[in-house]
């Protein structure tokens, strides 16, 4: 498997959505774990690097890189 460049302070669109609704997540920490936090609701979740890669449609990155 390809391990994508996520970094803190990215944000991820994932394929399916948050019960609140957002598709949209912010980046807090990254490791063999990711932790997330939903940008409609603020919800934190943290979740294995695999199972969280496996559903990113696009990395979205702040400062323009």
């Amino acid at each position: 498997m390809i391990c994508l460049d996520v970094r803190v302070g990215d944000i991820l669109e994932m394929k399916k959505q948050h019960p609140c609704g957002s598709k949209q997540f912010d980046v807090l920490r990254v490791g063999m774990d990711f932790k997330i936090k939903c940008r409609g609701c603020g919800h934190e979740v943290m979740a294995a690097r695999n199972k969280i890669e496996k559903n990113i449609r696009k990395v979205i990155r702040e400062d323009g890189q």
